[in-house]
């Protein structure tokens, strides 16, 4: 095996095994980008129409317009009803520098916040909120504001 390709492979081995300690969040921050939804699922489960247990599943590509206009990410949210409107949501977001895990209640898929349970990556020490404004109804197209802490 060639030297140089053996030393690059054996320095990828150890980053992969020993992540750098500052690679994480180190102190309070917000990430503002613009989600567009690519799919969505109705699940219809038990009765005919919403009702308990049915679900939404929705997949939303991730952008970020002043830097690029091609996605930077994606994210796919599940939401199960536990009422004729409430629902019961968990999501994960993934971006360039790692994910962002996201749960809570919501009513009104116009104005909503999450709770940011997690991450990954940069977001391995994270919590906070995620809101989330719908600008435009057809194709759905969201304002996502994470607030996010060290914790």
């Amino acid at each position: 095996m060639n030297r140089n390709l053996a030393t690059a492979l054996a320095a990828l081995c150890a980053a992969l095994l020993f992540p750098a300690s500052s690679t994480a969040l180190r102190g309070p921050g917000t990430i503002r980008i613009t989600g567009r939804q690519i799919r969505f699922t109705r699940v219809d489960t038990g009765l005919p129409g919403r009702s308990p247990g049915d679900m939404e599943i929705s997949r939303i590509q991730l952008y970020n317009t002043r830097l690029r206009d091609k996605p930077i990410g994606h994210a796919q949210l599940v939401c199960i009803y536990t009422g004729d409107s409430s629902r019961n949501c968990t999501g994960t977001f993934v971006l360039p520098a790692g994910k962002l895990v996201v749960s809570g209640g919501l009513i009104y898929r116009s104005l909503y916040d999450l709770a940011v349970t997690g991450g990954t990556g940069l977001y391995s020490n994270v919590r906070g909120t995620l809101t989330v404004t719908r600008i435009r109804q057809n194709p759905p197209r969201d304002v996502l504001l994470f607030r996010l802490v060290v914790s």
